[in-house]
């Protein structure tokens, strides 16, 4: 995805802010040139999902795409059940990487073990799921009762191993049969482009045709709170200086400059702004 965005674009440098497992569909924020900056605070944002899960048939990679490796009838499954199961996964969890991911462990890929046959001891790792809601039981066949799931939560969570563990909470083998993303570091899924029609319009008017479709980096961190800063914070922060900051207590802020431009990613602490990422040179700032 993030080559075939650069090359639309003939983009010197390019990156992305969170993966997606190749089955999934939705948003994917891609940074270009000196955007690439901003992955590291991107990647940290919460994430939105609606998630498939289906009931009844568990895999090897708690996915659609691996091998059935157990069955149960879910006809009975009610919603009632359904829903009393999903608070236990909600809020802070302790959630065991799955086997076929980017985990690494010992300076190895997970997902390399396993494609060796292999399975590697994982250390459970705590996770924060925000919201955990039913959207839609659907119908039984054949033993199999799919569910729809809303999903918002914490860098770092699996959807498909919250399905696998959803499924074990109800005493049912269960996977992740779809997903979408619908909401990444403060981007909606409405506001997403198609690759194909970013991709078509490149090649009818170019890389110039495309720019419009480009988000400032300042918009880009909406997730972190703003904090405007006049010429002479500007200068200061662009050497790598705190400055004063009334109300900005905790936490990362945004520090934007009068013309809207980004200047740095701050940590606020006792008052002050304290750069962390600074994103304009004093000289740039005098343009």
């Amino acid at each position: 995805m993030v080559a075939r965005v650069k090359g639309a674009l003939r983009a010197r440098k390019a990156g992305h802010a969170g993966t997606l497992d190749p089955l999934a569909t939705g948003v994917l924020v891609v940074c270009l040139g000196d955007a690439v900056r901003l992955q590291q605070f991107l990647a940290e944002g919460d994430k939105s999902y609606e998630a498939t899960v289906v009931f009844g048939a568990g895999t090897l990679t708690e996915d659609g795409e691996g091998e059935v490796v157990a069955r149960a009838d879910a006809s009975a499954l009610s919603e009632q059940e359904l829903l009393a199961a999903l608070p236990s996964l909600r809020g802070e969890i302790l959630q065991l990487p799955p086997m076929f991911s980017a985990v690494r462990v010992g300076g190895r890929r997970l997902f390399e073990a396993a494609r060796a046959g292999e399975v590697v001891a994982r250390s459970p790792r705590k996770v924060r799921v925000d919201s955990l809601e039913l959207l839609e039981l659907g119908p039984a066949a054949g033993g199999i009762r799919p569910a729809r799931l809303a999903v918002s939560c914490g860098k770092g969570t699996y959807v498909r191993t919250l399905a696998s563990d959803l499924g074990r909470a109800l005493g049912l083998p269960a996977h992740l049969a779809a997903l979408r993303r619908t909401r990444s570091s403060g981007f909606e899924l409405r506001e997403a482009v198609a690759l194909e029609s970013l991709e078509a319009l490149a090649k009818e008017g170019g890389p110039e045709a495309v720019q419009g479709l480009l988000v400032p980096p300042a918009a880009a961190l909406r997730a972190l709170p703003e904090a405007r800063v006049l010429p002479r914070e500007a200068a200061d922060l662009s050497f790598g200086r705190s400055v004063a900051a009334l109300g900005c207590e905790g936490g990362l802020f945004r520090a934007v400059d009068e013309a809207g431009r980004l200047v740095a990613v701050c940590r606020a602490s006792s008052g002050r702004l304290k750069p962390v990422r600074v994103f304009l040179s004093a000289a740039e700032l005098g343009r």
